[in-house]
C-alpha cells in the first residue's frame, strides 16, 4: 500500500494591521499641534490691555531741565552780566556778586531808589548804573577785592565832595568796604547827583 503524505500545514496568515481607531487618530492630531504650537510671547511689564492698546506700564519721566549757569565772577568777585536797560540786569548782576558785597548791592540799590523815586537803571561794562534818564548818569559801583567803589559822575560838585579823587575832573569815588557805609552821606550824595546833569557813558 502506498504510504499516505502527511498533509502539509498551512502556514497561518500574519493578521492584518488593526485601522487607526478614532482615539488614535486625535492623539495624532493632538501631538501636531502641539508640534506646531507658536512660541509664547516675552513678557513685558505691560498688561494685556496695555500691550494691545501699544501702552506702557511705566510712565515715561520728564526729560531735566537744564540748569541755569551763574554769571562768572572776575576779579575782586564782580560779577560778568551783559549789557542791558532796566532793573532786570542789575537785579541780576546782584544776585550773583558772593558775601557781604551783596548785602552792601543791595542796600546801596534800594537807597538810591528811595531817593530818586523812578531811576533809570542798566549794567554796562559788568557794573551797574543809574541816572535821571536813558543814556545819562550820575551814579555807578563796581566790586573789589576789599571794597565795593561807588563812582559819582559829578562828584566834584558836592558838598562836601566823596573822599576818592579821579583822573576826571568831574567824578570823585567812594570806597566802601566791609560794614563802612555811611547811608546818611551816601543818601545826600544821591539826591545832589541826581539834580546835576548826567554823563554819557
Amino acid at each position: 500500500m502506498a504510504a499516505r503524505k502527511k498533509p502539509v500545514a498551512s502556514k497561518k496568515a500574519k493578521p492584518a494591521k488593526k485601522p487607526a481607531g478614532r482615539k488614535g487618530a486625535r492623539k495624532k492630531t493632538a501631538a501636531g499641534k502641539a508640534g506646531r504650537r507658536k512660541p509664547a510671547a516675552k513678557k513685558t511689564g505691560s498688561t494685556g490691555k496695555q500691550a494691545k492698546r501699544g501702552g506702557s506700564a511705566a510712565k515715561k519721566s520728564p526729560p531735566a531741565r537744564a540748569k541755569s549757569r551763574k554769571p562768572a565772577l572776575l576779579s575782586g568777585d564782580n560779577p560778568q552780566i551783559a549789557k542791558g536797560a532796566g532793573n532786570a540786569p542789575v537785579q541780576a548782576y546782584i544776585a550773583a556778586i558772593p558775601g557781604w558785597k551783596q548785602q552792601l548791592a543791595r542796600r546801596l540799590d534800594a537807597l538810591i531808589g528811595r531817593a530818586v523815586p523812578g531811576v533809570h537803571k542798566a549794567v554796562k561794562w559788568n557794573s551797574p548804573f543809574y541816572g535821571v534818564q536813558d543814556g545819562l548818569w550820575f551814579l555807578s559801583f563796581h566790586c573789589y577785592t576789599r571794597f565795593v567803589k561807588v563812582m559819582f559822575m559829578r562828584g566834584a560838585a558836592f558838598e562836601p565832595q566823596p573822599p576818592g579823587p579821579s583822573k576826571h575832573a568831574d567824578v570823585r569815588y567812594y570806597d566802601i568796604p566791609e560794614g563802612g557805609l555811611d547811608e546818611q552821606q551816601f543818601t545826600s550824595w544821591v539826591k545832589q547827583a541826581a539834580k546835576l546833569p548826567g554823563m554819557k557813558m
